[in-house]
C-alpha cells in the first residue's frame, strides 16, 4: 500500500547547495530546480532504495518556500519569481509561498540612508539582500502536515540544521513518518548535509549514477 507523502523544500537551499554540487560552472540562474520534477525524482529515488518494511509513497502535495525580491530594487526578479510561481502552480500539487527579502540600506557618517542622484535609497555594498523567515515558514509547514491526518510522510528537503528542532518536534509526536533529503554525489563530494541527530532510528538510501545529481533521504520506519 502506498503512503501519502509531501514534500516541505526550502527553495533557496536547495537551489544554492544543488547548484553548488553539480552546478559545473553554469550560472545559478541557469541550474533551477522544478518542485515538481524535484518531488517526483526524490520519491522515485526513495521507493527504489526502500527496503523490507518500508511502504512506498506517492506524491500528495508539494510546498515550496522561497524569498521574493522587491519589486522596486529588483523587478525584474520580482517578475520572475511570480512567473515561476504561476507556471510550477500549473500543477494543482504545488503550492509557493513567497516572503519578501530583507534587504539592508546604506548609512551616510550622519547615520542616515544614502542616496543616488535619483534620490533612490543605496543598498549596503557588503551585504544588500538576505532571505529572512523562510526556515521558519519551512517549519510550520513541516509540523503542520506531519500533523495532517491525510499525510503519512513528510519530508523535508532543505541542508538547514536551524530546522532540527521542527524534526524533532514531529518525531516526539509520532503522527507521521519524518524523512529528510540531502543532494548526494556519487563522487563522494557533496554538500554538508544534516548532522546525525536529524536521522534518529532512521536509515540512509543513497542512489548512485555516473552522470546527473543522486538524492539522499532519511526515513524512519513505521
Amino acid at each position: 500500500m502506498k503512503k501519502r507523502a509531501v514534500v516541505i523544500i526550502d527553495y533557496q537551499n536547495i537551489h544554492l547547495t544543488g547548484h553548488g554540487a553539480f552546478g559545473g560552472g553554469r550560472a545559478k540562474h541557469e541550474a533551477l530546480v522544478h518542485p515538481l520534477h524535484f518531488a517526483k525524482r526524490l520519491l522515485a529515488t526513495r521507493n527504489e532504495k526502500m527496503g523490507a518494511g518500508y511502504d512506498h509513497a506517492e506524491l500528495a502535495q508539494v510546498f515550496v518556500f522561497r524569498g521574493l525580491p522587491s519589486s522596486s530594487h529588483n523587478p525584474k526578479g520580482y517578475a520572475r519569481n511570480l512567473a515561476q510561481k504561476s507556471h510550477w502552480e500549473e500543477d494543482s500539487r504545488v503550492i509557493v509561498e513567497h516572503r519578501p527579502l530583507t534587504y539592508r540600506y546604506h548609512y551616510n557618517a550622519q547615520g542616515q540612508r544614502a542616496t543616488d542622484a535619483n534620490g533612490k535609497p543605496l543598498l549596503d555594498p557588503k551585504r544588500p539582500v538576505e532571505e529572512k523567515g523562510v526556515d521558519v515558514m519551512c517549519a510550520l509547514a513541516f509540523v503542520r502536515e506531519a500533523r495532517s491526518q491525510n499525510v503519512d510522510i513528510a519530508i523535508l528537503a532543505s541542508h538547514d540544521t536551524d530546522l532540527i528542532p521542527a524534526l524533532d518536534e514531529v518525531l516526539r509526536e509520532g503522527t507521521a513518518k519524518v524523512e529528510t533529503m540531502n543532494w548526494y554525489d556519487s563522487t563522494g563530494i557533496a554538500p554538508p548535509s544534516y548532522a546525525p541527530s536529524c536521522r534518529p532510528r532512521g536509515i540512509r538510501v543513497c542512489a548512485k549514477m555516473t552522470s546527473t545529481p543522486a538524492l539522499t533521504s532519511t526515513s524512519t520506519p513505521d
